[in-house]
């Protein structure tokens, strides 16, 4: 069990799945109606994904959300 000041950070694998299927940030950004600075942000942690967004990334890109996000 965590302890209670220890965070859960959702971590993903984004941009190694965007570069397989050859995608830029700015494809997949326009696949998911954000900007393309959204996408950077997502792949480098600094900005968590909405539960909404996150199933939209995991339709985009053909993946169940455990194969893009994990903890």
């Amino acid at each position: 069990m965590k302890e209670e000041n220890e965070e859960l950070i959702l971590h993903n694998r984004l941009k190694v799945v965007r570069a397989e299927k050859n995608l830029t940030q700015g494809n997949l950004a326009a696949l998911v109606g954000v900007s393309r600075q959204t996408i950077g942000s997502i792949e480098t942690g600094q900005f968590n994904p909405t539960a909404k967004l996150a199933l939209l990334l995991c339709i985009a890109l053909d993946k169940t959300f455990e194969e893009l996000f994990y903890f």
